[in-house]
């Protein structure tokens, strides 16, 4: 299980778009990677396409490692832990101790 998910509010905190912050669009646990809505963006050359009919060069967010991204909590990014609340399982911020979901 990972601590990221979708929706959350993350930093950057390596790489070229160090210190940006953003929501987590999509999340691939399989290889570890996030995208982050306005970081990493990328232009990609797109033909003439039914759903896309000029084609040319578009702008879009690049896959980021997990480990590079940290979630923010009340505005500070703090790392995230696993505990059980009862018998569920939740996640928390380890700098406050504060329940996250």
């Amino acid at each position: 299980m990972l601590k990221i998910k979708k929706g959350d509010t993350v930093k950057v905190i390596a790489g070229k778009d160090r210190d940006k912050q953003g929501k987590v669009i999509a999340v691939n646990q399989k290889n570890h990677t996030v995208l982050v809505e306005g970081v990493n963006m990328v232009k990609k050359h797109t033909k003439p396409s039914m759903a896309n009919q000029e084609g040319g060069i578009i702008s879009q967010e690049a896959a980021l490692d997990i480990s590079n991204v940290m979630l923010v909590h009340d505005g500070k990014a703090t790392r995230v832990g696993f505990k059980m609340d009862g018998d569920k399982k939740v996640r928390y911020a380890k700098s406050t101790g504060d329940i996250i979901d």
